[in-house]
């Protein structure tokens, strides 16, 4: 070896340990690995986990737990939470359901409705959450007590029950079904209309972070929102925006629920939100606010898909899957810091 090449070697070696630490900087590559990690396990351990027909199966219980973790990730890089993510998605399908099934509202005009009242309590969050300073862990909190009350008593009150059913039935049921509930059959896999709104949610998140102004304000209130106030960021306007996108996703997630089995319970999604911020922060969000991606959110609940399906393919007792949930965020936190101090990036 020449002198000239020793040199060039040793020229290179700075620029791949910065090409590394850039790699190891962005936030969903933790996911990224562990959801390969996943994948290639039960590949192995299952017979049927990686077969068209198991994939169909997997991904259709990623998707909705995916569009939720996209929207609560870009409410956690903002720097906020959303206890009430998960019992919204069960308000905005009973809310189509009665008003159709009860007073015969027009189906389409119904699901208007529903996104109207999404977005007001959103809103309602956002604003309560600015105006009085109080941590959003506690506003949505007393949201999510809100709204599990009106879920049960009025549905109870109105129709006697505490479900919904015979949607079917309601006029003009197939125009909008196949919006959100439809399926498609692929080499004896059947995979749902959900999962194609997952992925339009991950890339449009996406594109707003990484592309658009908007994306720069999210991050900046997260991340520091007195000095984004100070010069110029809209800090209220853009984190009762990032409320009432959690509020508009729950909707989207409560219509797939609704139209894909044609019935919803009075407790539908209460407990879905701490999977929902578990998959944000397996994904690379902090709790802290000001990092993350909406990829790395999608892939926390492609994992989440996975396992859960996994261990039904594996016929283990499902009894565990909160466990290893646990688990999981705890290893994802440890990691997460990690890199970011291996990546010279972050505060400690």
């Amino acid at each position: 070896m020449t002198t000239t090449d020793i040199v060039t070697v040793a020229s290179r070696r700075p620029l791949e340990r910065r090409t590394l630490r850039r790699v190891l900087a962005r936030p969903e590559i933790g996911a990224l690995v562990a959801a390969l990690a996943v994948m290639v396990f039960f590949s192995v351990y299952t017979r049927n986990f990686m077969t068209l027909a198991g994939a169909g199966v997997w991904t259709e219980s990623a998707s909705t737990f995916g569009i939720m973790a996209v929207a609560v990730a870009l409410l956690m890089i903002g720097g906020e939470f959303d206890l009430s993510a998960g019992v919204m998605t069960g308000f905005t399908a009973l809310i189509v359901g009665v008003l159709t099934t009860n007073y015969g509202v027009n189906i389409w005009i119904a699901a208007v409705v529903s996104l109207a009242a999404a977005l007001g309590v959103g809103a309602l969050n956002g604003i309560l959450v600015m105006r009085t300073g109080l941590p959003s862990f506690i506003v949505t909190l007393g949201t999510f007590f809100v709204l599990a009350g009106v879920d049960l008593a009025v549905t109870k009150l109105i129709t006697g029950q505490v479900a919904i059913q015979g949607m079917t039935a309601v006029p003009f049921y197939d125009t909008i079904q196949p919006l959100f509930g439809s399926s498609t059959s692929i080499g004896g896999g059947v995979f749902y209309i959900s999962v194609l709104w997952w992925v339009l949610a991950t890339a449009l998140a996406t594109w707003v972070l990484l592309r658009t102004r908007a994306g720069n304000w999210i991050f900046a209130v997260g991340g520091a929102p007195n000095s984004s106030r100070q010069v110029g960021v809209p800090v209220f306007r853009t984190k009762v925006g990032l409320f009432m996108t959690t509020a508009g996703a729950a909707w989207l997630v409560g219509m797939i629920s609704l139209f894909r089995t044609s019935t919803v319970q009075a407790n539908t999604g209460v407990g879905q939100e701490f999977i929902y911020i578990i998959c944000a922060v397996v994904g690379g969000c902090l709790l802290t606010g000001g990092y993350g991606s909406a990829i790395g959110a999608a892939l926390g609940a492609l994992i989440y898909g996975t396992v859960f399906q996994g261990i039904t393919f594996a016929q283990w007792d499902t009894n565990w899957l909160r466990t290893f949930l646990g688990a999981m965020l705890l290893l994802a936190v440890f990691l997460n810091h990690w890199v970011r101090l291996r990546a010279g990036g972050g505060a400690k």
